[in-house]
């Protein structure tokens, strides 16, 4: 995969501090070792420091849901780290259940 600096340097200025966070605490095994240096720096320049990013990573590694490798859920219905597993039902035109499945959810969901 390609990695355009220029698009990520633009995405990672206009993300919200709690999804830089996430990036560069829970989703850091699948972040690109160039995308995580710019995340950083971006925190940084935000008044974001080592402790604080650290502080973070702890209260988020007590609630986040993980899949059997450690890697952090993703919200079923966001990209945010999922903090509730839950069963629920694939639904044809949203009334009838075909399949049972599992659904995780983020704090807004």
């Amino acid at each position: 995969m390609d990695l355009n600096l220029k698009k990520v340097a633009a995405y990672i200025r206009k993300a919200e501090t709690d999804d830089l966070l996430d990036r560069v605490t829970v989703f850091r095994n699948e972040m690109e070792p160039a995308a995580l240096d710019l995340i950083e720096g971006e925190l940084s320049r935000r008044g974001v420091n080592a402790t604080m990013i650290m502080e973070y990573e702890e209260v988020r590694s007590r609630t986040v849901v993980l899949d059997p490798s450690g890697d952090a859920r993703r919200c079923h219905f966001c990209e945010r780290p999922a903090v509730v597993q839950e069963k629920g039902w694939i639904k044809l035109w949203r009334r009838i259940p075909l399949f049972p499945r599992m659904f995780y959810r983020c704090e807004d969901h």
